[in-house]
């Protein structure tokens, strides 16, 4: 069986970074860049007159129109499409105002080039990819602000006993046919369980969907995550 081609769009101010990205991603037998961007402005116009991508490599500092931005637009104007953030900034507050505004992952521009590969990859299979110290940022910053998207927790009856069971596997990150697979149910099933899960939520994405199950202790985390 052929392995889905993934389509890339890569959002970013720095050519060389862009050129350097490009040459890699597209020796990746799956992967096709379908075009670049030098800035957010830029990503948002091409959007309307060029092919769809299944991802895009998004800059967080960019002129005219940042990453945070950017991403904002994507998730009200394109919410199928997947944003990693790509940028050379690892502080606590720029991770967080990356998922907050629905990014599906976060790379530092030191990361190997086998990571970045693996993580686009993972967000396209999954919806989201977190390494341990981005859900430890998560986590930290759930401990120390009250969440304005999360019901109550007396609230036993917002999700039905199947949901929960879903929310699980997506949160220990099964794919939508190994779901369907473990609970004998077909992948249309599943979609239609999430798509319940993103609205009872109030979540953006899938990614959402995992910080809500940080947040209620469906992930345990460990160093295996």
């Amino acid at each position: 069986m052929d392995t889905e081609i993934i389509k890339i769009a890569i959002a970013d101010d720095e050519a060389l970074f862009r050129a350097g990205i490009s040459f890699i991603l597209t020796r990746v037998k799956n992967f096709e860049i379908v075009f670049e961007a030098e800035n957010g402005a830029d990503l948002i116009e091409k959007l309307k007159t060029h092919e769809k991508p299944d991802v895009v490599l998004m800059d967080l500092k960019m002129p005219m129109l940042n990453g945070v931005e950017s991403t904002k637009i994507l998730q009200k104007e394109h919410p199928t499409i997947k944003v990693i953030a790509v940028t050379s900034y690892d502080g606590k507050s720029f991770i967080t105002n990356m998922i907050d505004v629905g990014a599906s992952s976060y790379l530092l521009k030191n990361t190997s080039p086998k990571v970045v590969v693996h993580t686009i990859n993972e967000v396209f299979a999954k919806g989201f990819y977190y390494d341990e110290r981005v859900l430890k940022i998560i986590h930290e910053n759930l401990l120390s602000a009250k969440s304005k998207r999360i019901k109550s927790d007396l609230d036993n009856n917002l999700l039905t006993k199947r949901e929960k069971e879903i929310l699980e596997l997506i949160c220990n990150q099964y794919t939508t046919n190994e779901i369907a697979d473990k609970l004998f149910i077909s992948p249309r099933t599943v979609e239609g369980h999430r798509n319940n899960l993103l609205l009872k939520t109030e979540s953006k994405n899938v990614a959402g969907l995992v910080i809500y199950g940080i947040q209620k202790k469906l992930i345990e985390l460990s160093p295996d995550f």
